[in-house]
């Protein structure tokens, strides 16, 4: 084979691999911009920024308002580690200020006001639980509170003028307190500039948020645009709806399923979610591709057995925060539980400062339950149990005695030490 030919020959291959990487990188563009995703502001911009090369900021904010992460959070970090995979930087930044207060998003009262210590131990929880899903050695991790922290009060009024208060007060949330004579205090409509003002300190180039942020990122491309910059671009997904399938997943609403929960919680949460949402939580939760979706479409309409389906999701989402092992594991551990109706093979055991207690004392002390109001409910539906036999009466003091078992519900149990 003579050297010309040799060397078209290996141009040809070495172009052929160029080609073969942009198809691949434009099919990925795609499916960031439109699988699992509720809306792009604006899209046509968003692409060509993509398809230019340009490393772009990628931005997302939390508020550290709880101790743990949930699976409706996954599905915009999910989001995020679709940009970070096509070398983009993610810019995860805390709310160590905004944090103190909280977005008055959805609330029909006045969040609780917290102190930085409080938020700043609730952060670094988040920093374990956001590894499971991103590389957080490349990800540029920011905190509100270096700017907020070192301005003035003066500072932060001439970014009110920037913003009216009918804009602010047009959300549908403080209507509806308006509507309900509820009160609305002046920290809350501030809320939004804020979050605004965090992409001019950024200099975000897109931002990816559940689709509740929304009015708070638009809020920043306008700010963006006076201070020089070019405007954010948004990526909005669907929220998540909890296990009871009626509102969004929430720690407070107790519908929510935990990134750092254990396989065996993981798993059985997942199962006893409804049957109407396999396939979100497929797309959502799971990052079923295109193809892989119109399979579960399929199955769903020919009439496949939804608790099969189920099954294959649970051990999907087990194994994206644990391994395929544990899956396995914590698939045997629900048969075990719910088809042959046996006990766990592992019992967590307590051992309690009394040996007498009332049912509703119990079960807040073991942590089975949060509240009493909780516990009384569960006993008067007949979901408490000690050795198999139904508590009835939560007035009733109850004889701890060594190894009995204590059930609630059809998954949580502990073993008195």
């Amino acid at each position: 084979m003579s050297l010309f030919i040799i060397t078209i020959f290996r141009y040809n291959k070495e172009v052929n691999k160029i080609m073969s990487q942009i198809n691949t990188d434009i099919k990925k563009i795609d499916e960031l911009l439109t699988l699992g995703v509720e809306e792009v502001v604006v899209f046509a911009n968003l692409k060509k920024k993509l398809l230019s090369g340009k490393q772009l900021r990628v931005k997302h904010g939390v508020d550290p308002t709880s101790k743990d992460l949930h699976l409706g959070y996954g599905v915009v970090y999910h989001k995020l580690r679709q940009f970070q995979e096509l070398g983009h930087k993610i810019v995860f930044l805390i709310g160590g200020f905004t944090g103190r207060f909280g977005d008055p998003t959805d609330k029909e009262k006045s969040r609780d006001l917290r102190d930085k210590k409080t938020v700043q131990s609730f952060s670094k929880n988040y920093l374990k639980q956001l590894a499971k899903i991103l590389d957080i050695r490349k990800v540029e991790v920011r905190d509100n509170s270096e700017w907020y922290d070192k301005w003035n009060f003066e500072r932060g009024l001439r970014l009110l003028t920037k913003f009216t208060v009918a804009r602010m007060l047009e959300r549908d949330m403080f209507q509806k307190r308006i509507k309900d004579k509820k009160e609305i205090f002046f920290h809350e409509p501030v809320y939004p500039m804020l979050q605004g003002w965090d992409s001019v300190e950024l200099k975000s180039d897109v931002t990816v948020i559940g689709t509740d942020q929304k009015f708070n990122e638009l809020q920043a491309r306008s700010l963006q645009t006076a201070a020089g910059q070019e405007p954010q671009d948004i990526i909005t997904v669907p929220l998540l709806v909890g296990t009871d399938g009626l509102q969004k997943m929430s720690q407070s609403l107790g519908n929510d399923i935990g990134l750092s929960a254990s396989p065996n919680e993981q798993f059985g949460k997942i199962m006893s979610i409804p049957d109407s949402l396999l396939l979100s939580y497929f797309e959502l939760a799971a990052r079923y591709d295109k193809v892989a979706l119109q399979r579960i479409k399929k199955d769903l309409t020919q009439g496949r057995n939804p608790k099969e389906l189920k099954i294959e999701l649970a051990k999907t989402i087990v194994t994206m925060y644990h391994s395929s092992s544990e899956a396995e594991t914590a698939a045997n551990e629900f048969k075990r539980i719910f088809t042959n109706k046996q006990k766990p093979t592992d019992i967590k055991t307590i051992i309690f400062a009394k040996s007498e207690y009332l049912p509703l004392d119990l079960l807040v002390e073991s942590k089975l339950v949060i509240s009493k109001s909780e516990a009384r409910r569960l006993i008067e539906q007949g979901g408490v149990r000690i050795n198999d036999q139904k508590i009835i009466d939560w007035n009733k003091k109850i004889i701890l005695k060594k190894n009995d078992i204590i059930q609630v519900g059809k998954r949580n149990f502990i073993k008195i030490g």
